[in-house]
């Protein structure tokens, strides 16, 4: 897993540790200092630590204007043990949400394992962006990662499934992603009504 490294394409468009507005602005990154794990397997220094033992992230982009975020996530997202949506929603998305952003893209194809628990973060994150007409996507989700999504009933919250699968988004531009996303979920909030 210490090949495994954030998508960097985005690199010269955006860069959290430059944003004054990310969580992680100012953070200084070694390439050659592995220290985070999931489990025993040590993970690449870019990725970021925000508080959940097995789960770590990478902003790629944010547009503030069009108020969305694309994340990058690696590892096992455990609420049941170590309550990973409190670290994921305190740490770093209420930081995003206090600066406008109201649209997360959470790319999911780096998430091995999900544990379900209590619904609240959710429900809290889902009620303070859906006034602006928000959402949360989940794209590119394991099938038995979105099945323990599915026993957890996170789909009253957060979008994912076969509609928000095997999209190839690396070779895009952002705001190209974000379009893509949205009108799927368009496509998907009228075929279900």
């Amino acid at each position: 897993m210490h090949d495994i490294e954030p998508h960097f394409g985005w690199r010269n468009k955006y860069r959290a540790e430059q944003d004054q507005y990310s969580p992680f602005f100012g953070r200084e990154y070694s390439e050659f200092g592995f220290s985070n794990r999931v489990y025993n397997y040590l993970i690449h220094p870019q990725w970021d630590e925000f508080g959940a033992e097995t789960l770590y992230m990478k902003i790629l982009f944010v547009e503030y204007e069009e108020h969305y975020a694309i994340i990058e996530l690696i590892g096992e997202w455990n609420d049941a043990v170590h309550n990973d949506v409190m670290h994921l929603k305190r740490e770093a998305m209420d930081q995003l949400i206090g600066n406008g952003i109201k649209y997360f893209i959470l790319i999911m194809e780096g998430v091995l394992n999900f544990h379900g628990e209590d619904t609240d973060y959710y429900e809290e994150w889902i009620d303070e962006i859906s006034d602006g007409g928000g959402w949360v996507a989940l794209i590119n989700t394991l099938g038995h990662v979105r099945q323990e999504m599915d026993d957890t009933q996170l789909d009253q919250y957060l979008h994912y499934g076969d509609y928000l699968n095997d999209l190839t988004w690396r070779p895009q531009k952002p705001s190209r992603v974000f379009e893509a996303i949205e009108g799927l979920l368009q496509t998907e909030t009228r075929r279900l009504y």
